[in-house]
């Protein structure tokens, strides 16, 4: 289960965050939807839940926050986007690696690749996998450590029809398995075909949270689309005849030739073209969308709306200094009377929104406001007399001018108001829709009579004749943000009732009967104006507080670093070419420099001329390093959902092992290959090894290794391969003279004796005459080329450090 609260992304600048205050909630063993059109906000709802992108909410997976749980992966299964795996490696040996990071066994991969029905294609290169299959792959990553809930990022997308069945088949499977699933798509019709519950968002804000059967009665359609050269003449035929048969048909016209006819049928409307001889190129049933906000009252009030609202609203309760928030009498009002269950606007007018409900209220009828969140109160009907006896008929404004506006609801202002609202009230059958017209972020600059507060209950209404009403229920928890704007109200109240004795005295009596518990104003009101005191917080310190920061964290350290760095280094041809290339070219530079003459023997058998800064195989070696490292940031599979490789000890451990490993076993491959090939050309005379064989052969695998290690950390650091190299080439070229320089100087002492002074230290025999290891690598050290890489070596492990320790701080 994924439980989302208050998902807010962070603004940039002037802009409006992405996602604003978005909540719901994704049960297990059901498949929910988020929908919304290209920049709604569904992939930074996604990122936001898995604390990939920073931002406020809190998210919970089956109650536990993502960084709280010990192996996410086998939690959470992630696909976001393509598979980002190296194009040059198989299928199998990409699953292998990635079984290695998960801690699972390699078996696993060929488990799942017969799930997904990739069996055939396991030997494939991930580069040559069209769509279809790319798909399949990433779902068989997301499926390997076999965990409760599946995130996917459109997964269908640029899938064929065939294959999005098969896809979304398999979600339901792991849904009915009773597993979590959640995704994202632009399609409505493929939102109410695979979801069980459908959470839309428009903008960034979450406008609807539906079961798949209301979001397909709200939102999708049925309609007739026609094409025909007379398009317009046959709209105006059609209304007539709805018109004149009294039937509720909606014909609208959109580009070019094309109508859509809602309330009909193609064999009426092609009735009706044959009758009247139009032309009619086609005629189909189709499903029409009808946008976001279908059947969906008005939209949901944030918190930063709310917020902003309450401040504006202080702001004019402090220059205004007394008077309450009313509804303006010339604010208009859009009744829409279509047939409200279907969500499709009909025939509209505008009327006033005061008179509407005056007029509502002459004729008996219940008037029901909407919440500041944007949810419809109950509106009941039937059972109350007049709109004083209705709980919900004191929302919107305060008491003594819901009141005043009982009292003054004469039979000429009910008639005036039934006059401008005929549309709304012809039919007892039918039930209509106002909302505020104005623009909810202006204020109204009218000093007679303040307009309404900017997300107030008064902002929309609904009006209700269906005598069919069920009886009333109790009010629902108002929301904070409304309390705040009473509290408002409350406070400009008192303000004015201590000016004027003659209100207070008159208004006592109705205060204490509304706010008196039962009484229609007890659950609305503030605490401390039920108590009788005036509250004296500012409205915006009633908000409830921000929720907590989202912060971006690294993706966790694979469970076998060891295990999924062989597979990863050996998963693709790049080593094994790199390291026959070295070897060729080292055995041909070797021949020429025995042909030329005057090259000391060691640098002979290492095939290293006095002109290069390194020699083929160092230069090699560091190339494999930075690979180890930089293919990691190019193609970040071991955080696929991250996009950026974790920066843990653990892995920074094993590809050192590895680097060195490989390192190794290409300087001893060097040696004797050179060696070889000095013989079969010029005999045993040239291929002699050398009397000091053991300290040039200590001096050229540690020049060798720290070639790798250099590369490897380079890499790590600056996040490239090409950096990496450069590192490696840098420090004969540039960290050598130096060091070269400071050894030119005079010194009065040297460190001869250190290993004894070492063995008088540690008071203890050196193992295996372990003195002579320790001299042999000291002199290999304060050799100038020793120095140079002991120094690259120890400032670029500084700079790893100090970069895993500043990303763990952020």
């Amino acid at each position: 289960m994924i439980q989302a609260f208050g998902l807010t992304s962070n603004s940039r600048k002037a802009l409006p965050p992405a996602v604003d205050d978005v909540s719901f909630e994704a049960r297990a063993g059901r498949v929910t939807v988020l929908l919304g059109a290209s920049g709604a906000g569904k992939t930074t709802v996604l990122r936001l839940l898995l604390e990939l992108e920073q931002g406020r909410g809190l998210a919970y997976f089956r109650g536990r926050p993502l960084h709280r749980i010990a192996h996410p992966s086998r939690e959470v299964g992630v696909l976001l986007g393509d598979v980002p795996g190296h194009p040059a490696r198989t299928v199998r040996g990409h699953l292998r690696m990635l079984c290695a990071a998960a801690g699972v066994p390699a078996r696993r991969a060929d488990e799942v690749l017969e799930v997904v029905g990739l069996v055939s294609l396991r030997d494939e290169r991930l580069g040559t996998l069209s769509r279809g299959m790319d798909r399949r792959l990433g779902l068989a990553c997301a499926l390997l450590a076999d965990p409760h809930t599946l995130v996917l990022d459109d997964p269908a997308a640029g899938l064929s029809g065939r294959e999005s069945r098969w896809l979304y088949g398999m979600l339901r499977a792991h849904a009915d398995q009773g597993g979590t699933v959640l995704t994202t798509t632009a399609d409505p019709k493929e939102a109410a075909r695979t979801a069980d519950r459908v959470v839309t968002l428009d903008r960034g804000i979450l406008v609807a949270d539906q079961e798949a059967a209301d979001f397909g009665r709200t939102r999708l359609r049925p309609r007739v689309a026609v094409r025909s050269p007379h398009a317009a003449r046959l709209a105006t035929l059609l209304t007539r005849e709805a018109r004149a048969a009294q039937r509720s048909v909606e014909v609208v016209q959109e580009d070019g030739n094309r109508l859509s006819v809602y309330g009909s049928s193609c064999a009426h409307v092609g009735e009706t073209a044959f009758k009247h001889n139009v032309l009619v190129h086609q005629l189909a049933d189709e499903t029409g969308d009808m946008g976001p906000g279908a059947g969906v009252a008005a939209p949901r009030r944030t918190r930063s709306d709310a917020m902003r609202g309450v401040s504006e609203q202080a702001d004019a309760a402090d220059q205004a200094g007394e008077g309450s928030p009313s509804l303006e009498p010339s604010a208009n009002v859009a009744v829409r009377t279509g047939p409200e269950r279907t969500g499709v606007p009909g025939d509209t007018c505008v009327v006033n929104a005061a008179d509407a409900v005056n007029s509502a209220r002459g004729a008996g009828l219940a008037v029901g406001m909407l919440e500041p969140g944007g949810d419809a109160r109950p509106t009941p009907s039937a059972p109350y007399r007049s709109a004083e006896e209705s709980p919900y008929a004191t929302v919107g404004a305060s008491e003594g001018d819901l009141r005043s506006d009982v009292a003054s609801s004469s039979s000429a202002g009910s008639a005036a108001g039934a006059r401008r609202s005929r549309s709304a009230v012809a039919e007892p059958g039918t039930r209509s829709t106002a909302s505020a017209l104005t623009d909810p972020g202006s204020r109204s600059t009218r000093s007679a009579e303040p307009s309404a507060p900017e997300g107030s209950a008064v902002a929309a209404l609904t009006v209700r004749t269906d005598p069919s009403t069920d009886g009333p229920r109790p009010p629902e928890a108002v929301d904070v943000a409304h309390r705040a704007d009473h509290t408002a109200h409350a406070d400009r109240t008192d303000h004015t009732d201590r000016t004027d004795d003659t209100d207070r005295t008159d208004q006592a009596a109705p205060d204490a009967r509304s706010a008196a518990p039962g009484g229609p104003l007890a659950p609305l009101m503030p605490p401390a104006r039920r108590s009788g005191r005036r509250s004296a917080a500012r409205p915006f310190d009633t908000l409830p507080g921000l929720p907590p920061p989202i912060s971006v964290r690294s993706a966790p350290s694979p469970l076998r670093p060891l295990r999924y760095e062989l597979r990863r280094a050996t998963g693709i041809s790049t080593g094994f070419l790199t390291a026959a290339a070295v070897l060729a070219v080292s055995a041909l530079t070797a021949v020429l420099l025995a042909r030329v003459g005057h090259t000391p023997r060691a640098r002979l058998l290492a095939a290293w001329p006095a002109e290069l800064p390194l020699p083929p195989a160092a230069l090699g070696a560091g190339l494999l390093g930075a690979l180890a490292f930089g293919d990691e940031f190019r193609h970040p599979a071991l955080a696929a959902d991250r996009g950026t490789v974790p920066r843990r000890l653990g892995v920074l451990t094993a590809k050192l092992l590895v680097a060195a490993l490989t390192a190794l076993a290409l300087a001893f491959l060097t040696v004797g290959c050179d060696a070889e090939a000095l013989y079969l050309v010029y005999g045993q005379e040239v291929a002699r090894v050398p009397a000091d064989w053991l300290a040039l052969g200590a001096s050229w695998f540690g020049l060798v290794v720290g070639c790798a290690w250099t590369g490897v950390l380079a890499a790590g650091v600056f996040r490239s391969t090409t950096a990496g190299l450069a590192a490696v080439v840098a420090m004969p070229v540039v960290v050598l003279p130096v060091v070269q320089k400071i050894a030119e100087g005079s010194s009065v002492r040297t460190a001869a004796g250190i290993s004894v002074r070492l063995r008088e230290l540690l008071l203890v025999q050196w193992p295996f005459g372990g003195d002579r290891y320790v001299a042999a690598a000291a002199r290999v050290i304060v050799q100038p080329v020793g120095g140079a890489m002991a120094l690259s070596l120890a400032a670029l492990m500084c700079a790893y450090l100090i970069t895993t320790v500043r990303s763990r701080v952020r």
